[in-house]
């Protein structure tokens, strides 16, 4: 009986390291895939594509017109000369 019940627990350990390891691969596919997305995302919100910006980018920044940053008081820069100096993030 006693090695019916070790036999049994071996067997139930190899399938729990096993579901975890295949779940594991999954888990880390989904956060690059929403990580990319939150990328492109941002990268087409206010404070990227606006035709001034906040050098620091905060949230709800950006401007049509020269100014300031309401979040961090930044002077606005404009986006395309930010870009020429290699801020593509």
């Amino acid at each position: 009986m006693n090695t019916k019940i070790k036999t049994f627990v071996a067997i139930a350990f190899v399938a729990t390291v096993l579901f975890s390891a295949s779940c594991k691969g999954k888990t880390e596919q989904n956060t690059e895939t929403k990580t990319e997305q939150m990328e492109t995302t941002e990268k087409q919100s206010k404070e990227y594509a606006s035709a001034y910006v906040c050098p620091m980018h905060c949230e709800g920044s950006g401007s049509d017109a020269e100014g300031t940053c309401p979040k961090c008081g930044m002077d606005y820069v404009a986006n395309e000369e930010h870009q020429k100096d290699g801020h593509t993030h």
